[in-house]
């Protein structure tokens, strides 16, 4: 049979399949839409168990609120052409949105929640064999508080989200914080918060810089120990100086606010080389 122009716009409608695949689809298919529309997902799978091993490097990051809750998500492809494209960020804010309906904890529950005919998974794939390029879920993160905030640097290839212990936190404010964990990628809230692992390496380092500059062995502990003080600084969101007013830290710019306010938990996610 005949493939009409408005079948193929209709069809590229519910798939977002460019024009000759959607015409290919159809023709392949006699004209039944069930058939092409797996047609067409047969050539996503196809398209993405060939680029498996390509790099995903480029891609959408977002991050958004929902009072207690919110998240981080990036979908990832390969080029910039693709990441910018308007159907490929309105393909991750879905995604996003869906998973904070949910209150999804983990990637994998992302992945598999329903979406279209099929699954989240199935729609990204369904969405690599449109552009031709290999497309990942990755970079979910979630945080939960009594309010939350998030931020996306322009472009967005970076994104963040924060909870606080107190409801009501001034906008502003959780703004700020917001920015404050993309611009400075801190790796805990607090001092209790750093992986045991990365504090035991950076103690080795501090204690071996101390002997290569011919300190007493008696007194590696104590220097090391001051270096790992100024390591806090650096990585701990509260103890780093607040970007807009390095004389204060983050947690004294928090309390300026509200002397019970501080930050319960954090995510950042970034497609670029920090």
């Amino acid at each position: 049979m005949a493939v009409t122009m408005a079948d193929i716009t209709h069809l590229r409608k519910m798939t977002g399949a460019g024009m000759m695949d959607c015409k290919n689809a159809l023709t392949e298919a006699e004209g039944d839409f069930d058939k092409a529309i797996e047609i067409i997902r047969k050539k996503g799978q196809a398209v993405a168990a060939k680029r498996s091993d390509r790099e995903a490097s480029e891609g959408c990051v977002i991050a958004k609120s929902a009072g207690e809750f919110a998240a981080v998500i990036a979908l990832k492809c390969e080029t910039d052409f693709v990441a910018k494209n308007a159907d490929f960020v309105a393909l991750t804010n879905e995604i996003l949105d869906l998973a904070i309906a949910n209150k999804c904890a983990t990637i994998e529950d992302v992945k598999a929640l329903p979406m279209g005919k099929g699954t989240v998974a199935d729609a990204v794939t369904d969405r690599s064999g449109i552009t031709g390029e290999k497309m990942e879920l990755d970079g979910y993160g979630v945080v939960e508080g009594l309010s939350t905030a998030i931020y996306i640097h322009p472009g967005n290839r970076l994104a963040t989200a924060v909870s606080f212990n107190i409801a009501g936190v001034d906008a502003q404010v959780s703004h700020e914080v917001a920015m404050q964990i993309a611009a400075m990628n801190p790796i805990a809230v607090n001092e209790e918060g750093v992986p045991a692992d990365v504090l035991a390496r950076e103690k080795e380092i501090a204690a071996d810089k101390a002997r290569q500059e011919g300190k007493p062995e008696n007194l590696i502990d104590r220097i090391a120990q001051g270096r790992i003080s100024k390591f806090y600084k650096e990585v701990c969101l509260l103890e780093q100086e607040y970007v807009k007013d390095p004389k204060i830290s983050v947690a004294q710019f928090l309390k300026n606010t509200n002397k019970d306010l501080t930050v319960v938990n954090f995510k950042r996610f970034t497609l670029n080389a920090d």
